[in-house]
């Protein structure tokens, strides 16, 4: 047969008025200094705990500032913004420290709240009427590549419905896709339709990517919301909705200055991702053009004289010679070894000693061309 555990109310207070006490002392007083007192220890320590709530809201609503801060700039090329990006990556990284610190020190304060013995005061209070801080639990913070990694899953698995989202247009069908597909309300979704903002504008289909930017307005819009109500995106995108269509003039002017500021910041993106693209193709094509010397024939070109540029225009083998002979011999040598290096100038296959003499073998077999003329 089991036992009853009476453990339970070990950790119970007795009633003021359950203590003997001395005929001599004023019972009443004393029971009323002792609740007085009691009640006082449960104030201060209500008092600490509306300290900490308070403190750790105000730390997240920084964070959620810093890190709207960090996504700004992220898509800014200014070097200012660049400068600006790195101290708010900082401050992010600073005030989720805080949070960590601020929820340690709650969830630490609600195990001694639990602790604590019950006493009639607490005992008496209805079950319902208690407010509980349920505490997130601290979660491990994602590295760059399992991000990186969860961010090209989602993709594979929701593009083709992504893309879907990013072409729509009014506010019904949008709010009835999410409907039937609440899963799209996350930031992977947002993070595919910037790049694809991005690609549009790059591809130079202008109006398309405007399309796209409005849709990825929409799902940072709904993002914030879910960040300021402390909610899961899933569960608000209605609200936000709601609140677009009926709300007065300046929600609205705030969603369009984010919508045309977004749309300049894709226009910068894609102006760098092409200038970077241009200088890619022709650095390939100037490795390309490199001749057995390992030198530019474009830029070794330029660097000749204007009278040896006009013997390679007009491809004109006495005007060369003609040249040569009235430059400074060292001079000379020096110009055709750079034509040589750069493939401008084929040196004779028949003279076998070219690579051991070098330049000289050169600037000699040029020399010995023109005496043939003569």
């Amino acid at each position: 047969m089991s036992r009853i555990d009476y453990s339970v109310w070990d950790h119970i207070e007795v009633s003021d008025d359950e203590d003997d006490t001395h005929p001599n002392i004023d019972t009443p007083s004393l029971f009323r200094w002792r609740h007085q007192a009691r009640v006082e220890r449960m104030d201060e320590f209500q008092k600490t705990t509306q300290e900490l709530s308070k403190g750790l809201t105000e730390c997240r609503r920084k964070l959620s500032e810093a890190q709207k801060k960090v996504q700004e700039l992220s898509i800014s090329t200014t070097d200012d913004a660049k400068a600006e990006l790195s101290k708010s990556q900082t401050e992010e990284k600073k005030l989720k420290k805080e949070e960590r610190e601020w929820e340690k020190k709650l969830e630490k304060h609600n195990r001694e709240e639990k602790k604590m013995p019950w006493n009639v005061d607490t005992l008496s209070k209805e079950g319902f009427s208690k407010s509980v801080v349920n505490v997130k639990p601290e979660n491990v913070e994602e590295t760059e590549e399992e991000k990186e990694q969860k961010h090209k899953t989602f993709v594979e698995k929701n593009e083709k419905q992504i893309k879907h989202f990013g072409m729509l247009r009014r506010w019904d069908d949008s709010q009835k896709y999410l409907s039937d597909n609440p899963h799209l309300v996350c930031e992977e979704t947002a993070n595919y339709l910037v790049i694809m903002c991005i690609d549009l504008e790059v591809e130079e289909k202008h109006a398309l990517m405007e399309q796209v930017a409005h849709q990825t307005i929409v799902m940072q819009f709904i993002l914030e919301l879910a960040k300021s109500l402390k909610v899961d995106p899933r569960g608000c995108f209605r609200q936000f909705f709601a609140k677009i269509k009926t709300s007065d003039q300046q929600y609205q002017d705030a969603f369009n200055d984010e919508l045309e500021s977004f749309k300049e910041r894709v226009r910068g993106r894609a102006k760098i991702r092409i200038e970077k693209a241009m200088k890619e193709y022709e650095e390939e094509e100037r490795q390309k053009r490199l001749g057995p010397g390992g030198l530019d024939p474009v830029e070794v070109y330029e660097s000749l004289p204007v009278e040896m540029q006009k013997c390679f225009d007009d491809k004109d083998i006495q005007m060369l010679q003609d040249a040569i002979s009235k430059m400074d011999p060292t001079e000379a040598k020096a110009h055709m070894k750079r034509c040589i290096d750069s493939g401008l100038w084929v040196p004779n296959s028949k003279t076998d000693d070219v690579d051991e003499k070098g330049d000289d073998a050169t600037y000699e077999e040029v020399k010995q061309e023109e005496t043939k003329k003569e």
